[in-house]
């Protein structure tokens, strides 16, 4: 069983590891390798220019700030957006009241219906939510405005989008309500896989629903919980940032920068104003974040595997 083995293996692995390496690591490597030029992302002639893009960085205001914002999207919207999933997928399937005849352990009525809902904005693409949330935050004429108007709160009528103080808070709510339902379907599938025996006997030994799921739920989905916040964390700092981001805000990323994020600002300096070389720059940084980012995640996060 052992003759031939590895060349098994290698043979198996030697086709998507090449493609991986095509398509993956070599634009990584592209990208480093420009950062050191004054490419213009037009013309074929560049030169080398040292490290001078990455003093430049280090000396720029506005990568600063799109840093701050990119790091508080990383650790914001997956704490949010996975607290508000783990609660709502607790109480669909453990929240149930006690029928007569049936199981001590229950989730709510309808809870198939419930799922379908929270899941529905999955459905949607990115650029689409962020197109409904644009016009709900509009000032004069937007739902969110016009319902506070309806109840009589007139004097409360935020800017949104158009004040620096609200604009991230704004879009990070978007980031939140698009992606909590996949997350509420992913740990609700977690959960009915778990024995109900389990809760059984922690209530009959006298835990709360509270308890039970800091001591039963919880441990037993940490690994789904762990890879979804590394999840979470890469989207927040890449593709759906930047999707909504581009498409809600005034500027892109204003108004004042307040809602400019790393991506964005790759795209600004590479499309917007020719700059390629300091984009990449900016890119390696972005991924010298996003590596440390799940790094950190993974190494607090790990603790002993729990079956059942």
């Amino acid at each position: 069983m052992q003759h031939g083995k590895y060349r098994f293996i290698v043979g198996f692995l030697a086709l998507p590891l090449g493609i991986y390496a095509l398509f993956v690591v070599w634009p990584f490597v592209q990208s480093i390798y420009y950062s050191f030029t004054d490419w213009t992302g037009l013309s074929p002639d560049f030169e080398m220019v040292g490290f001078d893009n990455y003093t430049r960085m280090l000396d720029d205001d506005i990568f600063w700030k799109s840093l701050w914002h990119s790091v508080l999207f990383a650790l914001l919207v997956p704490l949010v957006t996975l607290g508000l999933a783990l609660f709502l997928s607790f109480m669909i399937n453990v929240g149930g009241r006690k029928r007569k005849g049936g199981p001590v352990v229950t989730g709510v009525r309808g809870s198939a219906f419930y799922k379908i809902v929270y899941f529905f904005p999955q459905v949607l693409s990115i650029a689409i939510v962020a197109l409904l949330f644009q016009f709900a935050y509009n000032p004069d004429s937007g739902a969110i405005n016009s319902l506070l108007r309806g109840i009589g709160l007139d004097g409360l009528q935020p800017l949104w989008l158009g004040d620096p103080d609200l604009a991230l808070w704004a879009v990070t709510a978007v980031l939140v309500w698009s992606t909590v339902g996949f997350f509420v379907v992913l740990f609700s599938a977690g959960m009915a896989s778990v024995p109900a025996e389990l809760y059984e006997a922690a209530l009959l030994d006298g835990a709360t629903r509270f308890t039970t799921f800091f001591r039963v739920t919880l441990p037993l989905l940490w690994d789904t919980v762990q890879s979804g916040w590394v999840y979470m964390g890469i989207l927040a700092l890449g593709a759906e940032s930047f999707a909504v981001v581009q498409i809600m805000t005034v500027g892109p990323g204003g108004p004042d920068y307040s809602t400019t994020v790393m991506v964005l600002y790759v795209y600004q300096k590479a499309f917007r104003d020719g700059q390629a070389a300091y984009a990449t720059t900016i890119g390696v940084a972005l991924l010298v974040v996003t590596l440390a980012f799940a790094a950190v995640v993974m190494r607090l996060g790990r603790r002993e595997r729990l079956e059942y």
